[in-house]
């Protein structure tokens, strides 16, 4: 069994500087996609990264193969900004073989133009691309220990390790190399490669991420972090990649072979359900609109109140408001109105942009607030300054009363594995009672759905959850990040 790591040194108030250093800052939480063998590929690839924009909105790109090389384009922005039919046209007509895209926002490094994915390089086994949904906790490490040897990095994104760890005579050497630099990742990765002959997909032996598998109707296979994507493209779900998998799209077909054992027990990402995957996805063998739903209704049963309406946060709010207003009996009110026009705040790299965007993203009706007892639902609450700005927008709009009702626990711990939670003292439940975080965002009542609760909606066993921003119980040790060729002291390497 693997163990759980409870971080003393961040309980007791790590600094900002050492968290910010382990945690590279940021953390991507992006999209990924691949198919192979089809006939215009570039634009299978767009329409998979236009249904998973919301996994990432400051940078996107696609690389192709026309069985020889590789080409790729990436740039600032959404993915319709990004590639006009000019581009695709030009990448199509390159993509004889396959293509693999990448949905971005900000990684370690910062919202830059050299970190949008994928990253196109060349090395003695010749080119590769590489498209990463994850987060590497000992990049930093490696990234040392290359540039001592004298390595060049061209950008500040810690998937630029990957290319180099791929490219050392150390693994170069090995029987399978991309195997041999898979060994030495710790963290989170569910990672798509694109040779010129093939794509090599894999997951992280703990399955933080997502990534599945599907067939087009002419049959070519499919890569994707979300079967919305798969949906989008119409091609059929057939599995997910396992933990510590590496599976082969190529001309000969689908082929699998392991780099690792799976995690006893593994942790996948609660945080995917209760946040950020797309609700008419099916994530770790779960539809995430149905699990929301139920998340809403654990909530409602756990912390009643009551009030004239039920309303939901767009837009994340809305399947937990659901099961809100179902299980409580009170009445559902779409109140709030979204700008579909406007990104997700919470992704927004900088607060001024998070909090400006929640003005411009959110419009309340006041026929519908005015002198009422709002029950208001979201999905969670991170840095708490742009709830906050939605409730006085609410306040100001005429409402009575407002229960925030949040579907998911305290978010107290940051992550290491692919959100961007922040550091410690930027996460508003971190050292605050429910009754503080209340009165920092003025509403009248604040409950959390507790951990037990949550537990309780997705897939059992519990285990088999990553549930570390919220309890502090990581299941590796962050702070001390090897080059090693070990994953875990748990997990027995494949040779």
């Amino acid at each position: 069994m693997a163990r759980t790591v409870r971080l003393s040194v961040l309980e007791s108030g790590m600094s900002a500087e050492r968290q910010r250093e382990l945690m590279g800052e940021k953390k991507e939480k992006c999209g990924v996609f691949g198919v192979w063998g089809t006939a215009n590929a570039a634009t299978h690839c767009y329409l998979g990264l236009y249904a998973q924009q919301h996994r990432g909105q400051e940078a996107a790109g696609i690389a192709v193969s026309n069985g020889v090389g590789l080409t790729a384009h990436t740039g600032q922005g959404l993915v319709p900004e990004v590639f006009n039919d000019m581009v695709l046209s030009r990448l199509d007509a390159q993509a004889k073989r396959g293509a693999i895209g990448h949905t971005r926002y900000s990684t370690a490094g910062g919202s830059l133009a050299c970190n949008a994915q994928p990253l196109l390089e060349s090395y003695i086994g010749g080119q590769v691309a590489v498209a990463h949904n994850g987060n590497l906790v000992n990049a930093g490490a490696l990234r040392r220990r290359f540039e001592e040897a004298g390595h060049l990095f061209h950008t500040t994104s810690d998937t630029e390790v990957v290319v180099h760890l791929l490219a050392s005579p150390e693994q170069q050497r090995a029987v399978d190399p991309l195997a041999a630099t898979l060994r030495h990742l710790q963290g989170a990765f569910s990672i798509v490669l694109l040779f010129p002959d093939r794509i090599e997909a894999a997951r992280d032996p703990w399955g933080w991420r997502p990534l599945v598998l599907g067939t087009l109707p002419d049959g070519r296979p499919v890569v994707a972090s979300e079967t919305i994507a798969l949906d989008v493209i119409g091609a059929t779900f057939d599995r997910e990649v396992e933990p510590g998998e590496i599976v082969t799209l190529s001309d000969a077909g689908v082929s699998s072979r392991r780099f690792a054992e799976v995690a006893d027990p593994p942790a996948h990402c609660v945080f995917e359900h209760v946040y950020f995957a797309n609700p008419a996805s099916t994530v770790f063998g779960q539809n995430v609109q149905v699990v929301r739903e139920s998340l809403g209704a654990a909530l409602a049963r756990e912390s009643p109140a009551e009030a004239d309406w039920v309303v939901p946060m767009p837009d994340s709010g809305r399947s937990a408001a659901i099961g809100f207003a179902r299980a409580s009996g009170i009445a559902y009110r779409e109140a709030i109105v979204p700008n579909r026009y406007v990104g997700r705040t919470f992704i927004k790299p900088t607060q001024a942009q998070r909090v400006a965007a929640v003005r411009l993203k959110l419009n309340v009706i006041g026929d519908i607030v005015r002198g009422k007892r709002l029950v208001i639902v979201d999905d969670s609450i991170v840095r708490g300054t742009t709830t906050k700005a939605k409730i006085e927008q609410v306040r100001q709009a005429g409402a009575r009363e407002v229960h925030l009702r949040i579907s998911c626990p305290p978010i107290r711990h940051p992550c290491f594995f692919g959100v961007d939670f922040a550091t410690r003292d930027q996460l508003i439940a971190t050292g605050r009672s429910v009754e503080q975080v209340r009165q920092f965002l003025g509403v009248d009542s604040l409950a959390y759905l507790s951990l037990e609760g949550l537990l309780s909606c997705v897939r059992p066993p519990a285990a088999h959850w990553c549930t570390a921003c919220y309890s502090g119980d990581y299941r590796i040790d962050v702070e001390h990040p090897s080059t090693d060729e070990v994953l875990t002291p748990q997990l027995r390497m494949f040779s």
